[in-house]
């Protein structure tokens, strides 16, 4: 019994506490992206690589806006007893979002992507990992009655972005080609970010609406 109220306790209180942690480390990303915006000269002069840098910094403002959308509707639509992990996958993220602000700019285009890579398929699997942990606990199970299980399918294609970003960002590391192929595939990624941004909204308003 006693067991049984501290679980619905921690249910309970874990939306607050992963989104305040979340919210920090999101803080401080945000704080070093400005920070490399006033430190930054070549952005405001009217050249190829500040164009490129700007489209750069905009992908990089998606993501980390992606990242706060995907958590949040995870913690508001479900419920799961938390593990100690719950608690250190925010701190994960925040120091792949660190890295991947630390390496903006022209020179370092190919580790960006490749930074990226990471975080995609970290969120994918923390996205799983969470979906897989709410799916057993009782609470959701009016969400879960339309939703079938994941399949091969389901992780190819969650993973698939990471790989496409893998394969950028190693043919432009390598090539060290700084032009119109890097600002293509920059742009791929804002509107790949944008597109899941969209999809994002569009599966939680479905989510939330009754049957």
């Amino acid at each position: 019994m006693s067991e049984n109220r501290i679980s619905r306790r921690a249910k309970a209180n874990f939306p607050t506490v992963l989104l305040t942690l979340l919210s920090i480390v999101q803080a401080l990303a945000l704080e070093l992206l400005w920070g490399h915006l006033t430190e930054q000269n070549y952005l405001y002069e009217f050249t190829f690589l500040s164009v490129l840098g700007w489209i750069q910094i905009s992908a990089t403002l998606l993501g980390i806006l992606l990242i706060w959308l995907i958590y949040s509707d995870l913690v508001l639509r479900l419920s799961w007893v938390p593990t100690t992990t719950d608690a250190v996958f925010p701190f994960l993220v925040g120091i792949l979002e660190f890295a991947q602000i630390s390496v903006l700019g022209p020179s370092t285009i190919g580790a960006w992507f490749i930074v990226l890579s990471v975080l995609f398929a970290a969120m994918a699997w923390i996205s799983h990992r969470s979906m897989k942990r709410a799916r057993l606990d009782d609470d959701n199970h009016e969400f879960f009655k339309r939703i079938n299980p994941a399949t091969w399918r389901d992780h190819v294609r969650a993973g698939a972005p990471a790989g496409i970003l893998v394969v950028l960002g190693a043919s432009i590391w390598l090539s060290e080609n700084r032009g119109w192929f890097a600002l293509v595939a920059i742009v791929f990624v804002a509107i790949l970010l944008a597109y899941q941004i969209w999809m994002n909204h569009i599966y939680t308003s479905r989510s939330y609406q009754s049957e």
